[in-house]
């Protein structure tokens, strides 16, 4: 995995962490599950498991990017911030469940899971809201505290977001299941209708 880091400060090839590997094999065998929601679902639950993000409750999550600062959510985190973030969440996890968490291997996973998500460009280098919502999406924590939390990343101190920032939120959101395989099941990558539909009622110079 640290040859994988390498790659990325010189923007070469990468490669998976052989876990991610037999990860995405065990997704891959998923696929015949028929119907999507039930298919995707499955995905996400094993990728949550094998991540330990299972572990993860939203407090102690909202605790871990508190400490490490990541109040700007448009700045870029680089390969060692995502490291040291996730370390620290990992390294709470162990206190609490010692026998179900690797530190080491639990931060190369989810270091990778995180890049192929939000940086397949390999530039080496994620947006913190884009952390944020792959850490959130899979913490163990009600979708609707989920839903109000990454909610109040994108709206403004006065508690609205505008089409733009919520345009910014569902591209974040809609790349785990396009990573998964699963975009289709969503509409497709395209999250304009989308954003649009949430702003049908709202007058133009208004925001949600």
């Amino acid at each position: 995995m640290r040859e994988q880091l390498k790659g990325h400060e010189t923007q070469t090839t990468c490669w998976d962490h052989p876990k991610m590997t037999e990860l995405y094999q065990s997704l891959a065998d998923l696929n015949n599950v028929r119907f999507s929601a039930y298919r995707t679902a499955m995905k996400l639950r094993r990728l949550q498991k094998a991540l330990c993000l299972d572990l993860l409750s939203l407090s102690a999550a909202c605790d871990a990017l508190d400490q490490h600062n990541l109040k700007q959510n448009d700045q870029p985190m680089d390969i060692l911030q995502i490291i040291n973030c996730l370390t620290t969440i990992y390294d709470r996890l162990e206190q609490e469940h010692n026998n179900l968490v690797n530190v080491p291997l639990c931060v190369d996973m989810c270091l990778n899971w995180l890049l192929n998500v939000y940086d397949t460009g390999r530039t080496g280098r994620i947006r913190v809201l884009s952390f944020k919502t792959g850490i959130i999406s899979l913490c163990k924590a009600h979708l609707e505290d989920k839903y109000r939390y990454l909610f109040k990343q994108v709206a403004s101190s006065t508690g609205f977001c505008d089409q733009r920032r919520l345009g910014l939120l569902l591209h974040d959101s809609i790349q785990i299941p396009r990573q998964l395989g699963e975009v289709a099941s969503f509409g497709g990558s395209n999250i304009e209708p989308s954003v649009r539909s949430c702003f049908q009622f709202v007058q133009e110079s208004k925001a949600l």
